[in-house]
């Protein structure tokens, strides 16, 4: 668990929530020769506003690439923002993709 705190905001706790190598065969597909893996964060701040932070670490021949992405603030609610969390999870979003997604799943809750 992270804790973190910007000048002039509220302390936000980062807690790893799950993760997940994307599939060789996936990868194959895209024409993608090395591995991927996905991190999801919760992260929580004082007045109890989850969010979440996804991490894309590819694992290169000759270096590692790291991207990511945080959306704070979505919901108030716990059982709500795990649920998005698995959907993201299974459904392999990276960071690029991460606030199109949530808001998508949102509309649909």
């Amino acid at each position: 668990m992270y804790k973190i705190k910007v000048d002039g905001e509220q302390k936000k706790t980062k807690k790893f929530f799950t993760g997940i190598f994307i599939d060789n065969e996936k990868l194959k597909e895209n024409n993608i020769n090395y591995p991927i893996r996905l991190e999801y964060y919760k992260i929580t701040n004082e007045k109890e506003e989850y969010g979440i932070e996804v991490i894309k670490t590819e694992y290169r021949k000759n270096f590692t690439k790291v991207e990511n992405e945080a959306m704070t603030n979505i919901t108030n609610e716990e059982n709500i923002i795990n649920n998005i969390i698995y959907k993201l999870k299974e459904n392999f979003v990276t960071p690029i993709g991460l606030q199109d997604t949530v808001a998508e799943i949102l509309v649909d809750m």
